[in-house]
């Protein structure tokens, strides 16, 4: 399950001859889905601001456990970015979040128990550096790859899946984030001609090449 779907856990398109779906619902799915491109486009501001609205739009409901959905989406494109915090948006709904948002919550800190690892998505549970390749849905994976990282076990190959994942999708932020950890790895390695590689990809990313 994406975290995403995870995180709202709500049925946006109604059925053939089905009521139409709230619209609190639809406009919650489209800005979470726009605070993720941006934030990972790197446009902060225009992902709070779609992440606010997305808030704002769940909160009508009176429903602090679809809020705490939305904060570990919030967390999740963080972890997936290498940018890590405890996740206080979610921490002040965490009372009244169901086990399986807790759990999700102890995996993206790096610490879920066995207990807790049973309520994941299946592609979270038992992830590895190894089997990161394996998980389908980009965000899921760079997810898994963040609280790998977080958690040190992340391998060169592994980072690698990372890197290309983001890569391949366009996600600037969390391509700069690894592409760092990579170049950094070269270089205490002593491969400065991959350091060197890795250095001139951070720059075109970073729109600095560009601008030459």
């Amino acid at each position: 399950m994406r975290p995403l779907v995870l995180a709202l856990a709500l049925v946006l398109a109604a059925c053939a001859g089905s009521p139409p779906a709230p619209e609190w619902q639809a406009t919650a799915h489209g800005a979470l889905a726009g605070f993720q491109t941006n934030y990972f486009a790197g446009r902060s501001r225009a992902a709070e601001q779609e992440f606010a609205r997305a808030r704002s739009a769940l909160a009508v409901t009176g429903r602090a456990d679809l809020v705490a959905r939305a904060e570990l989406v919030r967390c999740a494109a963080r972890v997936a970015s290498l940018d890590f915090d405890d996740c206080p948006g979610y921490r002040a709904l965490a009372a009244d979040a169901a086990p399986a948002e807790r759990a999700y919550a102890a995996y993206l800190a790096g610490r879920a128990q066995p207990a807790e690892v049973a309520l994941l998505p299946e592609h979270h549970r038992g992830a590895s550096a190894a089997g990161l390749a394996g998980i389908a849905d980009p965000f899921a994976r760079l997810v898994a790859a963040g609280v790998l990282f977080r958690q040190g076990a992340m391998t060169p190959e592994g980072i690698a899946v990372a890197v290309e994942t983001a890569s391949a999708q366009g996600w600037r932020r969390p391509l700069l984030a690894w592409l760092g950890v990579q170049e950094r790895r070269a270089r205490d390695a002593g491969d400065r001609e991959a350091a060197a590689a890795i250095g001139r990809r951070i720059r075109l990313v970073g729109g600095e090449e560009g601008s030459r």
